[in-house]
Parts: structure tokens; C-alpha cells; sequence
């Protein structure tokens, strides 16, 4: 047995576990957020028998989409009276971290 653990962007989650549920997988969504855009993320936990690795993997892989963004940079520590002017920063977002660990033991209780 397996735990996918994608982390996700906000936009494709709902998408996502709708997509899982269709074919039948049981799957938990977490609300999370990342550290370097601090924006909201969420985490789908599945977990799998070995041989529905690649099919879990390819749900998300067709409802997680990366895009471009704009997003103002943090401004640096300053002293007082100095003055900072940020710019927008294109960057891309979205798509999915996945991890697949294996799992020792599954109940349901």
C-alpha cells in the first residue's frame, strides 16, 4: 500500500478530489500554505493499493495546471526614511508536489 500526498494549488483542488471521488478513490483534503509565496495550497492525502499508484498520478497529473502569476516581492529591512518601490514578478504557480511513500499499516476504524 501506498500514500500519495500532492500538494496542490488552490484553484485545482476542488477539481482534483471531485476527479478521485468519480473513480472511486477515497481521498482527504488539508488547507495549507507555502512558504514562499504564502499563499494557500491544499494537500490531498490518497492512499492506494501499489498497482493504483500510476492511475492516482495520472488523475492528478490532468487537473493540476501551473500558470503564471504576478506577485509583489517581499520588501527587504530598511532604515527609516529609505524608500522601496517593488515590482511585480512574473512566477509560475500551480501544477503539483507529489510524494509516494509506502505504508507500513492501514485501518479503518
Amino acid at each position: 500500500m501506498k500514500l500519495v500526498t500532492a500538494i496542490v494549488h488552490n484553484e485545482d483542488a476542488a477539481n482534483l478530489v471531485d476527479a478521485l471521488l468519480e473513480k472511486e478513490y477515497r481521498a482527504t483534503r488539508l488547507h495549507s500554505s507555502g512558504g514562499f509565496l504564502k499563499q494557500g495550497n491544499a494537500t490531498i492525502l490518497v492512499g492506494v493499493e501499489d498497482d493504483q499508484v500510476d492511475a492516482v498520478l495520472a488523475i492528478v497529473s490532468a487537473n493540476c495546471h501551473s500558470r503564471r502569476q504576478f506577485v509583489n516581492p517581499m520588501p527587504p529591512i530598511m532604515e527609516p526614511g529609505e524608500f522601496y518601490m517593488p515590482y511585480p514578478v512574473e512566477v509560475e504557480v500551480g501544477g503539483a508536489t507529489v510524494f509516494v511513500v509506502p505504508v507500513e499499516r492501514f485501518e479503518r476504524l
